[in-house]
């Protein structure tokens, strides 16, 4: 089995993350890398779901893409915080290859922005992220 990247997608804004998913799967394309997409509730399962995934020998790399929208409540801190602080404990204990693209903004417009392959591309960038420690893990861990 030829190993891949796995893209976590929390489709909690379902028109958002096509947006963030479309850009990544044009980056691990235009790299010659193939690719597995999976989806989660939300965005503070993505780390556990990556956690879970890196048990296996099939991915070189984990692509965390999610939208996190502030509300009225405090919630937005706790998804946003937690979700960032478990991607980058499993990047650093783990040695893990994850882009982070669960992207944190104030509004819908500010979304749209930031995952649009034609504005910011976060999902682009957040694949590119993945395979570019891919590279560096595989030069310094034997």
């Amino acid at each position: 089995m030829s190993k891949k990247f796995l893209i976590i997608e929390a489709r909690f804004y379902n028109d958002i993350l096509d947006g963030l998913v479309d850009g990544a799967i044009q980056q691990l394309e235009l790299n010659h890398f193939k690719y597995e997409r999976l989806e989660v509730p939300g965005a503070l399962e993505i780390p556990a779901t990556i956690a879970m995934a890196s048990q296996t020998e099939y991915y070189l790399g984990f692509i965390a893409l999610g939208c996190v929208i502030r509300g009225e409540t405090s919630h937005y801190y706790t998804v946003s915080n937690e979700s960032a602080r478990g991607l980058m404990n499993l990047s650093c204990e783990r040695h893990l290859a994850i882009g982070n693209g669960i992207i944190t903004v104030e509004n819908r417009e500010q979304a749209w922005e930031r995952a649009s392959v034609s504005q910011k591309n976060k999902g682009g960038e957040a694949a590119l992220a993945a395979i570019k420690l891919h590279y560096i893990k595989e030069r310094y861990i034997k």
